[in-house]
């Protein structure tokens, strides 16, 4: 068996603007999320969310929820880092169904798979590595948190 090694890059926090309900499409419902700012923390990078991100969110029939987020990290040292990634959450078979009911879920577990990349050469070589974020999106308070990690 093959082991698993990650290394913790940072964690952070982000608040949202009221989601933007684009409603029922051919592949569910979407919904834009978009970031009104954020606080990034770790041993490898900190600075701040710019207020210009977004997940653009689609929630499938089968209540599957699929990420696909837009940001960027500006750190204390001034270099700017895109961050893209897309990743799912799992809200349960009947959240499409509630959705449309007017009860959207309230928590949603995040996992997902972070594209780094930065030509600031301290943090150039994040691009050549695979990346996994684990985090939870409060709906009730607008607000989603991660922990970003590398793999080895």
């Amino acid at each position: 068996m093959h082991a698993l090694k990650t290394e913790h890059l940072f964690s952070y926090q982000a608040t949202l603007a009221p989601p933007e309900v684009i409603g029922p499409v051919v592949e569910g419902i979407r919904v834009n999320f978009w970031v009104t700012g954020g606080v990034v923390k770790g041993p490898r990078i900190t600075g701040k969310l710019r207020p210009e991100g977004a997940d653009f969110f689609t929630l499938r029939p089968d209540g599957v929820g699929l990420l696909n987020v837009k940001a960027v990290i500006e750190t204390d040292d001034g270099a700017l880092i895109d961050l893209a990634y897309e990743g799912i959450a799992d809200l349960g078979p009947d959240a499409h169904a509630r959705f449309l009911a007017g009860d959207p879920p309230t928590r949603l577990e995040l996992r997902t798979t972070p594209r780094l990349r930065s030509t600031h050469p301290a943090y150039a070589d994040l691009a050549r590595r695979l990346h996994v974020g684990v985090g939870v999106g409060q709906l009730d308070t607008l607000s989603v948190s991660y922990d970003i990690y590398t793999v080895g």
